[in-house]
């Protein structure tokens, strides 16, 4: 039995508690994932369809499935529009935001997908100045 990590929207509305074992957790920079979060990449965790239980909010959540796409989806709270975590397309995986989490979930990236389509701000970000906080 893997570990139990809580999940939850921005707003709060959508709450589950997903188990592991988790079976892949990749870092996809792929545009379409750029344009699904605003940002450089997805960091999506998969896990088998049954390791999850919702506690309020799923009613809350939209699903969009790109349409000429064989696997690209985005599930969302309609509230606050966080992603949430949902079923691939063919149901056989699912698949959860790693932002959504609201724990460590005892697995780390173990691949950077459709690197080739990385932003080209991205390296100089990762070599920024850091702040803790909002810089002064």
């Amino acid at each position: 039995m893997g570990n139990t990590v809580n999940g939850s929207c921005l707003c709060g509305a959508v709450k589950s508690t997903v188990t592991g074992p988790f079976n892949r957790f990749y870092q996809c920079y792929c545009d379409r994932c750029q344009k699904k979060t605003g940002s450089a990449f997805a960091a999506l965790i998969f896990t088998s369809p049954d390791r999850i239980e919702w506690h309020s909010g799923q009613e809350q959540t939209k699903r969009f499935d790109l349409p000429n796409a064989v696997r690209f989806s985005n599930n969302f709270c309609t509230n606050c529009g966080s992603q949430v975590p949902y079923l691939s397309r063919d149901g056989s995986q699912l698949v959860i935001p790693a932002g959504y989490l609201d724990g460590d979930p005892k697995i780390r990236p173990m691949a950077n997908i459709f690197s080739a389509e990385t932003p080209c701000w991205f390296e100089e970000g990762q070599t920024a100045d850091r702040f803790k906080q909002y810089p002064e």
